[in-house]
């Protein structure tokens, strides 16, 4: 059995070489040829850890710029093509349509493949899919990845769920790919469901997870204004031991950003006010979002009474990785630059891609105002 993959990018890569490491026939394909090319010959580049590793190792994994070959050499095609935001907050899937459109041209060799789609969609898209798709005998499933950008090979390997919308005659290989990914495999991860339910459970996961990080941020504010700033941490580790709870993403700190919760939270808005649900848990979220930046600005004011420059460790929306994308940090030194603060970087990453006015320094000689929550 061969697996195919449209959309080797950042997540698609990562997916696509794990799935040949799993011990399947692979063959990926992407738009950029120079990408591609450089694929071919092993070559990428990438902030991922563990990529270059895998892609050296692999023995098994084609790379193509044509999506016609991937999905006539395929048995299950996983398509991880980019969905951007529309204004409205939804996703725009045309990216995903037009891979439908790749399977429509191709006559009399579909009936009996799968189509697994794993970038992010509104709750319903699948179900169109399918019906698109229906006359050609190609099963339609969601298969989304709960991953961070910075530690995808890791999340695919430790993933704490798998999630499954559809059903179809290869159910059974998507367990069996998911179960040789992942290490501690367990049949309880695996969550089987319909495709629109699995949509929704995609973005309502991100979604509360970005209300636990802005329920934490308001403890955090609470207990500053009270003051009781050295006993954050201590309130935050006491509520998240609670079973209840839970202590992942429980911490004061910027906020968040990055290219998957502020778009998922204002996709599931989108998606409730669409059937008549008004959504004011994910407004309010996303409005003390951007108030709690506010917040941080006037606490670092208040926290440089010599007013020396700040100096920040990283820009991005979080360490280690090189994404601007919706960056809490990043808005934080502009507006303390707008300030008329002098801000240093320790961290280069994103040297050439933020304000000129920002000095990168992994060691500013003169005093500085160190932001680092």
């Amino acid at each position: 059995m061969k697996i195919g993959l449209i959309g080797a990018g950042r997540l698609g890569i990562c997916l696509a070489l794990l799935i040949e490491q799993a011990g399947y026939d692979v063959v990926a394909s992407d738009v950029r040829e120079d990408y591609v090319t450089g694929l071919q010959e092993k070559r990428i580049t990438t902030s991922e850890p563990g990529v270059q590793e895998l892609l050296d190792k692999s023995t098994r994994i084609q790379f193509t710029t044509s999506n016609s070959r991937v999905i006539k050499e395929s048995d299950i095609i996983f398509t991880l093509v980019q969905t951007p935001s529309l204004e409205d907050g939804s996703y725009d899937v045309s990216a995903v349509y037009r891979v439908i459109g790749d399977f429509q041209q191709i006559d009399g060799m579909l009936n009996g493949k799968s189509l697994v789609v794993g970038c992010t969609t509104n709750p319903g898209d699948c179900e169109d899919f399918q019906k698109r798709l229906k006359i050609g005998g190609v099963g339609v499933y969601y298969n989304p990845e709960f991953i961070a950008q910075g530690t995808i090979i890791r999340d695919l390997r430790y993933a704490d769920m798998v999630l499954v919308g559809g059903e179809g005659k290869h159910t059974d290989v998507l367990n069996d790919i998911y179960e040789k990914i992942q290490k501690g495999y367990s049949d309880a991860f695996v969550h089987t469901m319909s495709t629109k339910a699995a949509e929704l459970t995609k973005i309502a996961v991100n979604c509360f997870l970005t209300t636990k990080v802005s329920y934490a941020n308001q403890v955090g504010q609470v207990m500053i204004k009270s003051g009781m700033e050295d006993e954050v941490d201590t309130v935050l580790k006491a509520i998240g031991s609670d079973d209840r709870i839970g202590r992942k993403y429980l911490g004061f700190g910027f906020g968040f950003g990055g290219p998957c919760f502020p778009r998922d939270n204002r996709a599931f808005s989108a998606y409730t006010q669409q059937v008549g649900v008004y959504n004011s848990i994910g407004e309010t979220t996303d409005n003390f979002n951007n108030e709690h930046s506010e917040f941080l600005r006037d606490y670092y004011l208040n926290k440089n009474p010599d007013e020396l420059p700040y100096c920040f460790k990283y820009l991005t929306y979080k360490p280690g990785i090189d994404i601007l994308t919706e960056s809490r940090p990043y808005d934080l030194a502009l507006a303390l630059l707008e300030e008329g603060y002098k801000v240093y970087c320790i961290d280069d990453t994103v040297k050439g891609q933020v304000d000129e006015r920002i000095i990168f320094d992994p060691a500013p000689i003169e005093p500085c105002c160190y932001v680092d929550l």
